[in-house]
């Protein structure tokens, strides 16, 4: 399962998510996190004027909050290594992807 965002993607095998991000002039950066282990998801979906997000949360770490600039359209620095932001058009694979990481978590 895979999500095109913003100067990324994010893959999702059934038990691992692999968010690769790309900076301008940088070479490509993976994270890979394990689904039993994230606590918790975000989603905002993108809209005509601004890109959305995908967020996830791990154990001891706080969601990245979100930056009030005009051009970053209130979304997680692309610093944070757990989110990335997605298209309008990505809105539906984005849900699609969380609910797939929802349903591979335990249930406690």
């Amino acid at each position: 399962m895979d999500v095109k965002g913003v100067q990324g993607n994010i893959n999702f095998d059934g038990e691992w998510i692999t968010i690769t991000k790309k900076q301008v002039g940088q070479q490509a950066r993976e994270f890979k996190i394990r689904a039993a282990d994230v606590t918790g998801t975000r989603i905002k979906p993108g809209t005509r004027l601004f890109h959305g997000y995908v967020q996830f949360v791990l154990p001891g770490s706080a969601p990245a909050d979100e930056s009030k600039s005009l051009l970053t359209g209130g979304r997680p620095p692309q610093s944070d290594p757990h989110s990335l932001s997605i298209p309008r058009s990505a809105n539906d694979a984005a849900e699609k992807l969380i609910a797939a990481v929802e349903q591979a978590r335990p249930t406690p």
